[in-house]
């Protein structure tokens, strides 16, 4: 099953897409009874229910962390470097959108998806880190995505909080970015559709789309922080799919590639885009590939007799 267009669904349903577009307004049912909606919420769409195959894999109390091999394109040049994705499942506080130090019946079960991405431009290092925090019934965007990148010249960290609208909060240490505070009109985030592979990849969007690129190419690159029109496909062959995204305005095409079937493991990914800087710039791939990944309560292995678990990931 895929997302289609609007033209393609029948009026009852459309009510349901705008939601992620636009906050609620009153809303009249066919029958008598009339239902007020506070302007602050949004719809949400059907929560998606959890087979006993997910459960099983991501309730097990453990955190899957998987390893990967960069060929990072930087300053037009290739960079060696390691990525880290860690999977695990946790309860998120509804207005706060922190986690939650406890049970509330308000909270949100989420799949979070932290990156860690580290690699050596020259004589100085790079650090980022990104959070990504998803709903696992899978209806709704992403509760919040957050970012930040550390080198020698200063650091960069930025913030969307899904609320009546996606709240955007950025610092950096350039000057014509600096500290912004401001608001996106809801669609779809790159960095939630990483969630949405590991929970229901037949449901990834498709087709011409708006999507706001990940946190990390837009500060990375130095672009406007908004939506870019987009095509995304989604096809199989031989037990692997392909999510490949191509966004024209930006000249950057991102591929994915995960096992089809249950829990699809992402195996690899490739990200062509232009680097470099002003005329000398050209396009490259950056390139991950995949190199070992287990199944761990990672935050109660913190001794220095843990330390070869790295080296078992090839860290």
């Amino acid at each position: 099953m895929r997302i289609i267009t609007k033209q393609a669904l029948p009026l009852t349903y459309i009510a349901l897409l705008i939601s992620f577009t636009q906050s609620c307004q009153e809303v009249k049912k066919e029958t008598s009874e009339d239902v007020a909606v506070n302007s602050e919420k949004t719809v949400e769409l059907p929560k998606k229910e959890l087979s006993g195959e997910f459960k099983k894999y991501w309730y097990a109390g453990d955190a899957e962390i998987t390893s990967y091999k960069l060929q990072l394109a930087r300053y037009g040049e290739i960079r060696d470097g390691k990525a880290v994705l860690v999977f695990v499942t946790e309860p998120l506080l509804k207005d706060k959108q922190v986690k939650a130090d406890g049970n509330n019946p308000d909270n949100i079960p989420v799949l979070k998806l932290n990156v860690t991405k580290k690699y050596l431009t020259g004589i100085y290092p790079y650090s980022i880190m990104t959070s990504t925090f998803y709903p696992v019934h899978d209806n709704d965007h992403a509760v919040k995505v957050s970012f930040s990148a550390q080198e020698w010249c200063g650091q960069v960290y930025a913030q969307l909080n899904n609320r009546e609208k996606f709240d955007i909060m950025s610092h950096s240490y350039f000057e014509s970015e600096a500290d912004q505070d401001f608001k996106l009109e809801k669609t779809v985030l790159e960095n939630e559709l990483w969630n949405k592979i590991r929970i229901s990849p037949e449901t990834l969007p498709v087709g011409d789309l708006k999507i706001i690129p990940s946190l990390e190419f837009i500060r990375l690159s130095h672009k406007e922080l908004k939506e870019y029109e987009s095509t995304a496909s989604l096809n199989s062959k031989d037990g692997i799919s392909t999510y490949q995204i191509t966004y024209p305005e930006l000249e950057r095409t991102l591929t994915i590639n995960f096992t089809t079937a249950f829990p699809y493991t992402i195996e690899n990914w490739s990200d062509t885009f232009k680097s470099g800087f002003g005329e000398n710039a050209k396009s490259m791939t950056s390139t991950a590939t995949k190199i070992k990944s287990l199944k761990t309560p990672y935050w109660r292995q913190n001794g220095n007799k843990d330390l070869p678990l790295r080296d078992s990931l090839g860290l």
